[in-house]
């Protein structure tokens, strides 16, 4: 019973002398120790950059997906894989105005929609300036209010502008066009139209758009100016479930609404897509794990290699130390005293190297903050500095224990003759 009591005490006290010879021995070869752990520190450090760049990058579209509202809802035509529809023409498969024009009445869980039309991009002129492929979309007064757009001058569009040569513009593109803070009734050419500004539209960065970082700027159009702009305009829907708990059912409400009115027979795939933001949300953030554990898998190979410079280093320590571990079993050191002093001896440099890796990577995530906009939201989260101590600890035992066990079943007797 005593034996028992005092095993954890006298445990703790060979851990504890065997982490502190394993510090002198790692002070007494610096440069040595140094060379071992760089693999550890490049592999930590580069575990924990990735980590935190995807962390950001995560925080980033997820803080632009919710800033459109978690009732929103996206409709839009589209052409399905199979089935008798899967040849259609993007004629035939667009949607018609008729088609959604009775949502209100058949979905309760819907509390407002918008039509939204793509009418294409277009050179914008005013004066002597001008800015090429500015996107155009037409709009219906509604869609400020599901969007939660805020207009930042003049007014907004209303059911009077519809069919009116009028535009919402966006700050940057008035700044372009040298247009002045205060430019409603100013008069710019939208392609061969003319078009009265009426309002300035605050813009909402988007983490999926942009022109992939070149520059890219919208105008608003009432929706059925649009329409008479573009005859074969390509027409969506956005619509504001009542809150977010009804989306679901509001979204099954619209899918059965337009199976009916596009004449989807039972059995055919649907010719459109109803989807919510919280839809969006749950597939990014399936797609940023997959692509959290394959770049952080990448990146930890150099965490083994790391652990293979450490175990050829272990060896050559036992090398050079043959002589004292055959005096420490002469004098009765056990096999499990002199496994676990070099056993330690390993996971420490791995966990040294680790602290120092952190390090490194917690510099490299602040350059990658200050290099890029959309991560500037990069941090290293807590997991990941304790999944990296974690992998350099188990690289430590793994790499060690071969060394360590070598050194243990070393002979006394041959080990105080080597030379």
């Amino acid at each position: 019973m005593r034996g028992l009591l005092i095993a954890p005490f006298m445990f703790i006290r060979l851990v504890y002398q065997s982490v502190y010879l394993a510090l002198g021995q790692i002070w007494a070869n610096k440069t040595r120790s140094i060379l071992t752990t760089i693999g550890i520190v490049i592999g930590v450090a580069s575990v924990t950059a990735v980590i935190a760049a995807l962390t950001g990058l995560k925080m980033k579209v997820l803080g632009e997906m919710e800033s459109f509202g978690s009732n929103t809802i996206y409709v839009y035509p589209y052409r399905p894989n199979t089935g008798p529809k899967s040849r259609l023409s993007w004629h035939q498969i667009r949607f018609k105005e008729k088609e959604l024009e009775h949502i209100l009445d058949y979905c309760p869980s819907v509390e407002r929609y918008s039509y939204v039309c793509w009418v294409g991009e277009y050179q914008v002129k005013y004066g002597e300036k001008s800015v090429q492929n500015v996107a155009i979309r037409g709009v219906e007064p509604v869609w400020k209010t599901i969007e939660n757009r805020s207009i930042a001058a003049g007014r907004e569009l209303s059911e009077v502008d519809e069919g009116q040569a009028v535009c919402l513009i966006e700050p940057q593109l008035r700044d372009k066009l040298g247009l002045k803070k205060e430019c409603e009734g100013e008069l710019i050419r939208i392609g061969p139209m003319v078009f009265r500004v009426v309002g300035v539209i605050e813009r909402r960065e988007s983490a999926f758009g942009g022109g992939g970082g070149e520059e890219y700027y919208e105008i608003y159009i009432p929706f059925k100016t649009g329409m008479k702009f573009q005859r074969w305009s390509w027409i969506q829907a956005i619509a504001a479930s009542r809150s977010t708990e009804v989306s679901d059912d509001a979204v099954a409400e619209l899918e059965f609404f337009l199976r009916r009115t596009r004449n989807v027979k039972p059995g055919e795939p649907d010719t459109f897509k109803v989807e919510t933001i919280h839809s969006y949300i749950e597939k990014f953030n399936n797609i940023a794990i997959i692509v959290t554990l394959v770049a952080g898998g990448i990146v930890g190979i150099s965490l083994l290699v790391g652990g293979v410079g450490i175990m050829n280093i272990m060896l050559v320590s036992i090398s050079e130390r043959t002589k004292e571990i055959g005096l420490r079993k002469a004098v009765g050191a056990r096999r499990s005293a002199i496994l676990t002093q070099f056993l330690v001896e390993a996971v420490i440099l791995c966990f040294v190297g680790g602290l120092v890796g952190v390090g490194v990577g917690k510099l490299l995530t602040l350059a990658i903050a200050s290099m890029n906009p959309m991560l500037s939201q990069t941090y290293i989260p807590v997991w990941a500095i304790a999944l990296s101590f974690a992998f350099a600890g188990t690289v430590g035992v793994v790499f060690g224990m071969f060394p360590a066990i070598k050194a243990a079943r070393l002979d006394p007797i041959e080990s105080l003759r080597h030379e």
